[in-house]
């Protein structure tokens, strides 16, 4: 999967708990199942907010990845 398949991207950096995670939901909502998201972050605890999103929402999480200051995510939409 390259980040370009994403259908959407939600640029959450900058932005602390628990907001990326609020608006991950949001954007979830605008998406049909199977579709894709990136999703920007900064805040550390995305690394374990948005797996848990993920897993208690039924989406999949199938790229998580951290380059200095930033961690990145696809999620696809679940059913």
């Amino acid at each position: 999967m390259s980040i370009e398949e994403a259908k959407d991207t939600l640029d959450a950096r900058g932005l602390n708990c628990p907001e990326p995670v609020m608006l991950l939901h949001k954007a979830m909502a605008g998406l049909s199942p199977g579709e894709r998201l990136l999703v920007l972050a900064t805040d550390p605890t995305t690394q374990r907010d948005i797996p848990q999103f993920c897993r208690f929402l039924g989406h999949v999480l199938e790229q998580s990845e951290e380059t200095d200051d930033e961690f990145h995510y696809v999620l696809i939409k679940g059913t």
